[in-house]
């Protein structure tokens, strides 16, 4: 065994916990491939939520093959052969829509005019978000599921087990739903609603259903198909006894539903898979984010403002801790991003199968040539008023001058997010102060300190120079004094390493915004 393989298998990284305890199932059936799955429902667009369930699974995939060599697959399904339910508040021509509710997502029109179906384009945006990210995986439609006839044996099983499986139904419903539940959905022959209605009778020889619609005509129908759906609960665990689905995640919303899957699953003759359950994501208000309101960070709009990495990044902590998805996030992910990068190389094995940078890369981790943080690029454009990278680059050869947009392009590609970043964040809540009198004696002197300054001009010099007057000044404790700095010339109430900013903005310019702070010009 491999030195890593060795660290892997003892690792108490999330992803090799849950790997280890897949290799333990395979071993114990086996197995000669393990199935991975991640289920969706094309309701409204993609959100960022949806991302990261792939993204896990696909960190929990990796560490599995790290150490085991049984070969791994990855199910995307789209549960499009759902009935639209209610119009999503975030699409255009809401209007054309509102006829179509209870039809198949894949039946309704698309209300963007793209594809030839909503579902279609749910699934398109889905597949284009995933694609981003360079996700290995097979993607399956849950109508062509059905419709194929890939589903049929286990349907015919359901009738065959109908009333196992809607003992297990009827246990979690309330007295008034049972009256009416079946875990079977008719499609309508003739309006093609996905209709919620009591079953009369499930002929288990003849695998089919019959029942009255809304008008109380009676229809019999094959369950086959795709003229019948599961119920969303059953469909989860006929879903897994179809595929022999190894491993699926989800939030913790599905949670007490797990047994009832689980339960589905093993009466249709599957093996009930390995889970993990992740906390919900909210918003800024706390508020759990939704496909249908679109509030919360979306892909694309993280994405306008940093890498798919610290994406990553961000979804790989914590996964059983509820995770906020605001603008304020994103500097944060992005500069540990860069620092866990910048220590792999000198980590052990144990050290490295615990550092997020090897589970959003696979074991393939590149070199961070980021010599700036976010954060400071940041505060640069503030003070600079840059709007463009060019302007950004000026400073940053002067800090670093064997570094350039052909040899740093993950800073590069910083320095334009930067600019965005600041202009809609940033700039909006920038509120300056005036220093009271003790605060202006310090800066007018640390000016001073900085135009006689004839030594190095590297952080740690300017930092110690910046620590120096604070200490002389009586500032106690000393981040006092960086606040002040930080409130009265870059108008928030935290920023950088002073000195780091210092070295990176030049002396003579951080003289002149001392000036102009103590003036009240900014």
């Amino acid at each position: 065994m491999s030195e890593f393989r060795d660290a892997a298998m003892q690792s108490k990284a999330w992803p090799f916990e849950e790997a280890r305890k897949l290799l333990k199932r395979a071993d114990a059936a086996g197995k000669d491939e393990v199935l991975f799955e991640t289920g969706y429902g094309p309701s409204g667009l993609p959100h960022i939520g949806t991302f990261g369930e792939v993204a896990r699974t696909t960190m929990i995939r990796r560490a599995f093959e790290a150490i085991s060599d049984i070969p791994t697959r990855l199910i995307c399904f789209s549960d499009d052969l759902d009935g639209m339910r209610k119009v999503p508040e975030n699409v255009p021509n809401p209007d054309l829509l509102q006829e179509h509710l209870q039809k198949p997502l894949t039946s309704v029109p698309d209300p963007f005019e793209t594809h030839e179906s909503f579902g279609h384009h749910n699934n398109a945006m889905l597949r284009r978000f995933l694609d981003t990210f360079g996700f290995e995986y097979e993607f399956i439609s849950a109508t062509e599921f059905y419709r194929s006839g890939q589903f049929d044996d286990v349907l015919r099983r359901a009738c065959e087990r109908y009333d196992d499986i809607m003992a297990v139904m009827l246990k979690s419903l309330r007295e008034e739903r049972q009256q009416t539940y079946s875990i079977f959905l008719p499609i309508h022959p003739e309006t093609g609603r996905v209709l919620y209605v009591p079953i009369k009778h499930v002929d288990a020889k003849e695998a089919t259903i019959t029942f009255d619609d809304t008008d109380g005509r009676e229809f019999t129908l094959p369950v086959t198909g795709g003229n019948v759906k599961f119920q969303w609960k059953p469909d989860f665990g006929a879903r897994w006894a179809a595929l022999g689905v190894d491993f699926e995640m989800y939030g913790k919303d599905h949670s007490t539903n797990t047994p009832i899957y689980d339960r589905i699953c093993e009466i249709l003759g599957g093996t009930k898979p390995e889970h993990f359950t992740y906390e919900l994501f909210l918003d800024a208000n706390g508020e759990k984010i939704s496909k249908s309101k679109g509030n919360g960070l979306s892909i694309d709009e993280w994405l306008t403002y940093a890498s798919t990495e610290s994406l990553s990044y961000y979804m790989f902590l914590k996964p059983k801790t509820a995770k906020r998805l605001s603008w304020d996030v994103i500097p944060k992910a992005v500069d540990e991003y860069h620092q866990q990068l910048r220590a792999y190389p000198t980590q052990d094995a144990k050290a490295q199968a615990a550092n997020p940078v090897w589970h959003i890369h696979s074991g393939n981790v590149p070199e961070s040539r980021m010599v700036v943080p976010f954060a400071m690029l940041l505060n640069l454009v503030s003070v600079s008023g840059a709007e463009d990278k060019e302007t950004l680059w000026g400073f940053i050869r002067r800090y670093a001058p064997d570094a350039s947009p052909e040899h740093n392009p993950d800073l590069d590609q910083a320095a334009g997010f930067a600019i965005r970043y600041y202009d809609d964040f940033v700039k909006p809540g920038k509120v300056f102060r005036a220093p009271d009198e003790k605060e202006a004696a310090a800066m007018r002197d640390l000016a001073d300190r900085l135009r006689a300054h004839e030594g190095e001009t590297d952080d740690e010099t300017l930092q110690s120079l910046v620590f120096a007057v604070g200490k002389d000044h009586g500032f106690e404790p000393l981040r006092d004094w960086f606040k002040a700095l930080y409130e009265v010339l870059l108008g928030a109430s935290q920023g950088p390493r002073f000195g780091g900013f210092i070295a990176l903005y030049g002396v003579d310019e951080t003289v002149a915004l001392i000036e102009k702070g103590l003036a009240g010009e900014l």
